[in-house]
């Protein structure tokens, strides 16, 4: 294996950094819907949107632990450059390794929330062809 130098965890900074800005935004967006849904949830009681708050709770859970482990891997990287600083070139390699599992981790879970996202997306599509098929 090649030396670890400073560089190689910092390249990560810029793309970790932009991907936590897009869980933010996701984190957000969900939250937003979530009060939404709340209000006309209280006004209608309509079943269909407590499905819509679960779903919703599920993928603003999968967006908690995505950010999670992508904060988690971005300190680890920090870490890393650290140890690389002081001279522990083996530790800082393995806390660089498991900087990189963290981040898959974390995409893997946003590969899930997407295909839940989809499903959702798609339950809504499927009402809306339903009712044009009956107009």
């Amino acid at each position: 294996m090649e030396q670890l130098n400073l560089t190689t965890p910092a390249l990560l900074f810029s793309a970790i950094s932009l991907i936590m800005l897009a869980y933010t935004n996701r984190f957000l967006a969900y939250a937003a819907v979530i009060r939404n849904l709340h209000d006309k949830y209280l006004k209608e009681k309509d079943n269909s949107l407590l499905r819509q708050i679960q779903n919703l709770k599920m993928r603003l859970n999968l967006t908690k632990w995505m950010q999670i482990f992508g904060i988690t891997s971005l300190l680890l990287c920090v870490l890393t450059m650290f140890l690389i600083y002081v001279g522990e070139h083996l530790f800082a390699a393995y806390f660089f390794g498991i900087a990189l599992i963290l981040l898959i981790v974390s995409l893997a879970l946003l590969i899930k929330e997407i295909q839940i996202s989809t499903q959702a997306l798609q339950h809504h599509i499927a009402d809306i062809e339903e009712f044009l098929s009956k107009n």
